[in-house]
């Protein structure tokens, strides 16, 4: 054999050797099962754009079939808020809901899905992605084995549906109301008596008058529940989810296994999500509140003044006492609302001139 031959040879041998990890990587597939606190059928949080199944179509499209999840609404495989533990155990490998649905594991939890006077959309996006969020998100969820991703947003939502009007603080005792986080204790602190129910029982709960009052999310989807029909009251405020976030969280195992490119993958299919849901809100919504007021006799309007006031009261007081007996949260809650005082600033120079001025 002549010397130039061997060298060409030896050359497409080495070529082969270092290749065939490549192709043998190209080749592995995952297949994954993803829970969800929400019912299958559930518009944004299941179906729909930027929504969980949207997610996992994303992903298989874009990983070329390498990744392939298959998306199991609340009670098709464990009910509905059982998928943080059934995650952080390895039976399933990803999750779908709001991280305040797991402030009973840690507190913490609460800043990663809407804290109440928070953040809004832009805002927390600001947090999470640039401003030291997302580490910490990570290091809360780590202990339970778990990787946490953002995947979704439903911009502010409204305080929430009540059969009588609220015109005084003191109109609050006594209320029997639906709602879930932080909102909850603070309502507590004036005397409401809390529930947390899954969406798919908020209507019955209210019709049959289990409950007085009842926060869900927004027009959009409030009347797709039907709540129009039984609470006409409709107050606008949203000071307790100025933007709500919908995470993903993953087995800390399973996340191990993915090569780098499908991790990227996963994040940015999440990423997409987290903005194309809150775009789908902004639409839906409009058009939902116009159909509300103008045919279906809701009053929409926002709290009275005092009742704000006393709210944001309340809410200090809740958050103070939960963080001074939690360093984690502690940690969080700096971090949090160094970035909104930053945030605010800005925010009225640019967003609060821009609605008072020019739309106002």
């Amino acid at each position: 054999m002549r010397r130039r031959d061997f060298s060409k040879l030896a050359l497409t041998a080495a070529a082969g050797t270092v290749a065939a990890p490549a192709v043998l990587r190209a080749q592995t597939t995952f297949t994954w099962k993803m829970t969800s606190a929400y019912g299958p059928k559930a518009a944004f949080y299941s179906v729909g754009p930027g929504s969980a199944t949207d997610l996992c179509k994303r992903i298989e499209a874009m990983s070329g079939g390498r990744i392939k999840i298959q998306f199991f609404g609340a009670g098709e495989l464990i009910p509905a808020l059982e998928g943080f533990d059934a995650v952080s155990a390895g039976t399933v490998e990803m999750n779908y809901a709001n991280a305040y649905f797991w402030t009973g594991k840690s507190f913490a939890a609460q800043f990663f899905t809407a804290v109440p006077f928070g953040l809004n959309f832009q805002g927390v996006n600001g947090w999470l992605y640039e401003g030291g969020g997302m580490p910490l998100y990570k290091e809360v969820y780590d202990k339970f084995n778990l990787v946490p991703l953002v995947a979704g947003n439903t911009g502010v939502q409204m305080t929430g549906w009540f059969k009588k009007p609220i015109e005084k603080t003191a109109d609050l005792n006594g209320l029997k109301m639906r709602i879930p986080g932080l909102a909850g204790r603070v309502y507590k602190e004036f005397g409401v008596d809390v529930r947390l129910l899954p969406g798919g029982e908020i209507f019955p709960a209210l019709e049959r008058g289990v409950i007085d009052a009842a926060e869900f999310v927004g027009p959009y989807l409030d009347r797709q529940l039907g709540l129009q029909k039984v609470a006409k009251y409709y107050y606008t405020t949203g000071w307790h989810e100025p933007a709500t976030v919908s995470e993903v969280i993953v087995n800390k195992a399973a996340w191990a296994k993915l090569p780098d490119d499908l991790k990227a993958i996963v994040e940015n299919a999440c990423a997409a999500c987290n903005v194309i849901s809150e775009a789908w809100c902004q639409k839906a919504n409009g058009e939902a509140m116009q159909d509300l007021v103008k045919n279906q006799g809701v009053i929409a309007q926002p709290l009275p003044d005092d009742v704000v006031k006393d709210l944001r009261a309340g809410t200090a007081k809740v958050l103070d006492a939960a963080v001074a007996a939690d360093p984690i949260a502690k940690k969080v809650s700096e971090s949090y609302f160094a970035f909104l005082g930053t945030y605010r600033n800005w925010a009225e120079l640019s967003e609060g001139v821009y609605y008072d001025k020019i739309l106002g």
